[in-house]
């Protein structure tokens, strides 16, 4: 047991950069890539995971003092700290039986896919880290090992099944063919449905409008360099910052909104000649089977209605904390919540104010959640003694990732009547959020059908 639990401990350790490449060389090997070429396009993969890990470093290391400045000048003081996700991950593997989560997540997808249940072969085998922390969660509320198991597997079918039914649409806003996102958090967008939905029913919000639409309209206004250097400027303004730090602030903003299409472009890049051999093979041996490969949320990377979105909620999640009652977190480490933005930039098909607005209305979700983590997280953390906490201090995750899942599920366990109503409201908008992106995938379907004939005819 300590053998194998250290060899998939080293394994992970490896990261997304270098492990997830790994991966896709062995499957592009498997469908007859020659090697030179998978392990080409592996290496290219890692480079962009690598890049997008910079850019997203860059741009935190710039907003989370402006939004330590923001909060400062308004004297507020919160007693819960935001750990982010790299101290909950930490927390997670300090479980003794989180190495078995790793042949549980194959052992899932091994059954789906030969049961012809889902078409998404998950190889973002590193996030299983995700799995580990909702059922570290589990046993935190419940103290109940099986459940946090077989909760864990619940989301893990979860995370196919929507994976799936995104694909058609991730396809479309990566331009990269067979490849979809089987991360955990776009589990959110079970939650954001009925709120699109709504919106969606308003004249206001019922126009699309994403970055091309800002363009046409504002032309160079609207452009990611101009768009990040204004929100870098109103940022450092409403943080107290200096004429020089301000400017800093906004080229640093737009630095980042300039970069991350263009290390998106390596996904593409690396990704279309194996999904290219893999959509061969499967055709020349399953005939009626399709295979679509899960990947990690960067391949999102180059929607720049998802970093104007994410930018714009930070002071919004800071105004949150301050005004919010009952809230005691602080957010800082967690302030990037892309959490919420690449759920709700698929969900709403890329309407960067319908996104914008999706923020305004959960983002006290996240908050409250956290809060109610804290105590938790807390104990967790001083049991394993995986985090080291100064006494009385508590932590937690402000923009913890799929926070009604894990919050619902966690706490279905206690046996409340009230428990298991809200699980079976949340089963019901997630059956009704598969039905709903199916049936957009086959309006897509039609509508690029009709557009053929027509330029043939």
């Amino acid at each position: 047991m300590d053998v194998l639990q250290s060899v998939f401990q080293y394994i992970l350790d490896l990261g997304a950069s270098v492990f997830v490449p790994l991966i896709m060389i062995i499957v592009g090997i498997a469908v007859r890539m020659k090697w030179k070429e998978a392990f080409s396009a592996g290496i290219i993969l890692g480079v962009a995971f690598a890049g997008m890990g910079v850019v997203i470093g860059f741009m935190l290391d710039a907003l989370t003092p402006a939004g330590q400045g923001l909060v400062e000048r308004t004297g507020i003081e919160l007693n819960v700290v935001d750990a982010g996700w790299t101290s909950l991950a930490t927390l997670a593997w300090a479980w003794p039986l989180a190495f078995l989560m790793f042949p549980l997540q194959m052992g899932v997808n091994a059954i789906l896919l030969v049961m012809n249940k889902t078409e998404t072969l998950n190889v973002d085998l590193w996030n299983v880290w995700g799995k580990i922390l909702t059922a570290v969660l589990v046993i935190g509320v419940t103290n109940n090992v099986a459940l946090a198991f077989v909760i864990a597997a619940i989301q893990m079918v979860a995370e196919l099944l929507i994976a799936d039914v995104n694909q058609k649409h991730i396809e479309k806003v990566t331009g990269i063919p067979g490849v979809t996102v089987s991360h955990g958090m776009m589990i959110f967008g079970v939650f954001l449905l009925p709120f699109n939905w709504l919106l969606s029913k308003v004249p206001l919000f019922d126009r699309h409008i994403d970055a091309n639409t800002l363009k046409e309209k504002f032309g160079a206004f609207a452009e990611n360099h101009v768009m990040g250097f204004i929100i870098g400027v109103l940022l450092g303004i409403a943080a107290g910052y200096t004429v020089p730090e301000t400017l800093t602030l906004a080229i640093q903003a737009a630095a980042a909104l300039t970069l991350f299409p263009m290390v998106a472009k390596l996904f593409m890049q690396a990704l279309s000649p194996l999904s290219d051999a893999i959509s061969e093979f499967m055709k020349s041996r399953f005939k009626h089977r399709k295979l679509n490969i899960g990947l990690d949320w960067p391949i999102l990377a180059g929607s720049n209605e998802l970093w104007v979105a994410v930018i714009v909620w930070v002071p919004i999640t800071l105004l949150y904390a301050i005004i919010l009652p009952g809230n005691n977190v602080l957010p800082f480490a967690g302030i990037i919540n892309i959490s919420m933005a690449a759920p709700a930039l698929i969900i709403t098909g890329g309407n960067l104010l319908r996104m914008i607005i999706l923020g305004i209305i959960t983002t006290p979700v996240f908050l409250y959640i956290a809060t109610g983590f804290a105590p938790t997280i807390t104990q967790l953390a001083q049991d394993t003694g995986a985090i080291a906490l100064d006494s009385g201090q508590m932590i937690s995750w402000s923009t913890i990732e799929y926070p009604v899942f894990r919050y619902l599920f966690a706490h279905v366990g206690e046996g409340h009547l009230l428990g298991f109503l809200f699980v079976g409201i949340w089963a019901a908008l997630f059956v009704l959020y598969l039905k709903t992106m199916k049936a957009r995938k086959v309006e897509d379907d039609t509508a690029e059908e009709t557009e053929y004939k027509e330029n043939v005819m």
